[in-house]
This record gives C-alpha cells, structure tokens and sequence, in this order.
C-alpha cells in the first residue's frame, strides 16, 4: 500500500512538472500581428516601369521575423484586380491546413476587395523559410522572407554570426506575369523566360539600367555573417556564390543540418539554404552572384 501511494505521489509530481514546462513554453511564445495590403504598386527595372502586384507598395514583400513556437497572424487586403492567396512555403501547418494557402486547395481565393486572416503557429521549425502568392504567376512579385529564429533564450547550433541577411532571388519579366502565363495557357507553348533574374528584388549591375540599384550587403573584414538565401524564381534552378569565399553551409528549409563547405549553392525554385560565410580576404568589395541552369544563354548577375 505505502508503495503505492508513492508511486502516486511520483506520478502527480511529474504531472506538475509537465505541466509547469507547457505554462512557460506557452508564457515565451509570443502572437505576432501583421497586415498585409495586396495592390499595383509603380516598379522600374531595366528602364521601365510597370504597375507590379506587390504587398504593402514593397518588391519583394516584408520580411516576416519569429521565433520557434510563435503564432503568426496576417491579415491580407486584396486591393488588386486579380484574386489572390498567400502560401506560406515550408511551414508544417500542424492543425491548421486551412491557413495554407493554395487557391482552390485549401481555400478560396481572396476577391478584390475582399480581405482573409491566416492564423498560424510555427512549431519545431528554425531557420529559413518565404510566403508567396499562390494565384496564377502573382507570385512573380509576390513574395517575401519568413525568419524563424530559435525560442527565446535559446541558441544556434553553431557559432553565432555577427549579422544575418536575407538573399532573396527572383526572376524579373519586363511585361506582366500575368500575360505572360495566359499567352502560354492559350497557345500551348512554354512561357517565355524572365528577361532578368535579381537578388533582393534588383537586377545586378550588368543589366541595363541597373548598376545605382545593384543589392549591396555590408560585412566587416574578419567578421561572420549568416546569408540567408532564398529561390522564389517561378521555374528557375539557380546558383549563388560570391567571389573568392567558401560558404559553410548550416541550414535548408528550416532544419539545421550537418555543416559543410562549398564554393556555389544550387537551389531548385522555393528552396532555401543557410550559409556563413567569414570575410576573410583582403579586399573592399566583395561581389556575390546568381545564374540558371537553363538551356540558353543567360545574362548572370
């Protein structure tokens, strides 16, 4: 009997263990609210300028920062002429299927004028990861970095940089997305390819009109810094590397893996990878850069 009573006693005192460990994973988390304005906003690349769909008037989209075990709620405008939905890349939607994102998948789309609220919780997740448009090819300039960074008080499994960056490539048409998918539904042929590619919504220095807009990315000689760095091209494998620098390879997709050293990264469109790179050469500037895999001759960055 007095063995058993004991073994009650245990138990109960693990149940209030567990339970306190629950209250203090749940006081940490925190609720983060954003809005989301989906409109035609004026863009100029490569000379011209278009009325691109953007979110909140930015190209690319806000970066979106949390933290493991955080809840993300967005509220998303449709001020646009096109139905829309936001897919949010990568993310274990752990009960919550219906914030997904798909258009016609998981929910309707949002109508112009209409509006729709995700609601979220990123559970077991670090690293990187990006939100799109998932309606048509709106996802063309709809798009931005998710940020999941560990819980709070918690640490990298490697040495913490001295900064973290976002590298966000993407494919740039000089004409509508839009038309450009239509054209290809009603004739039957591929869609024409993007006239550029850019990193962090700008072209690089070698296409036209495009050297005073050029991404620059600041380091500090002999300091570490983490790229994160992301394919949001529609239909694009792409390369990054920058000149004379290994890149230590530390993430992808929001899991942490077994880290190594490489001079280029390949990433398929929607794939993400986490990269220190130490800058350790002698020198003021230091050039990084993208380019296809794709059968015909591309202009790189």
């Amino acid at each position: 009997m007095e063995a058993m009573k004991n073994i009650v006693k245990s138990l109960s005192s693990l149940c209030f263990v567990c339970i306190l460990l629950l209250f203090a994973n749940v006081a940490s988390a925190k609720t983060h609210h954003h809005d989301f304005v989906i409109q035609a906003t004026p863009v100029k690349r490569l000379c011209k300028t278009h009325n691109s769909i953007t979110v909140n008037g930015q190209f690319p989209g806000p970066t979106l920062e949390v933290n493991n075990g955080d809840t993300l709620v967005v509220n998303v405008v449709n001020r646009a002429r096109y139905n829309v939905t936001i897919h949010w890349h990568g993310v274990r939607q752990m009960r919550t299927g219906w914030a997904d994102g798909p258009e016609f998948i998981t929910q309707c789309p949002i109508r112009p004028g209409k509006s729709y609220t995700y609601r979220f919780t990123i559970q077991g997740q670090e690293g990187t990861l990006w939100w799109h448009a998932h309606s048509s090819w709106l996802r063309a300039t709809v798009y931005g970095a998710l940020i999941i960074h560990p819980k709070e008080g918690g640490n990298y499994p490697f040495p913490k940089p001295k900064r973290e960056t976002p590298i966000v490539l993407g494919e740039w048409w000089d004409t509508n997305p839009i038309d450009v998918v239509r054209r290809a539904t009603r004739t039957g042929a591929a869609p024409n390819v993007s006239d550029a590619y850019t990193i962090n919504g700008q072209p690089g220095d070698l296409y036209k009109c495009s050297k005073q807009d050029t991404t620059i990315v600041h380091i500090d000689s002999g300091e570490t810094n983490l790229l994160r760095v992301i394919n949001a091209g529609l239909n694009q494998q792409l390369f990054f590397t920058v000149a004379n620098h290994k890149l230590t390879v530390v993430g992808a997709d929001a899991n942490y893996v077994k880290p190594f050293t490489t001079s280029v990264l390949m990433l398929g469109p929607g794939q993400t990878t986490d990269v220190l790179i130490k800058a350790d050469q002698n020198t003021k500037q230091i050039l990084h850069g993208s380019t296809c895999l794709c059968k015909r001759s591309r202009r790189p960055f």
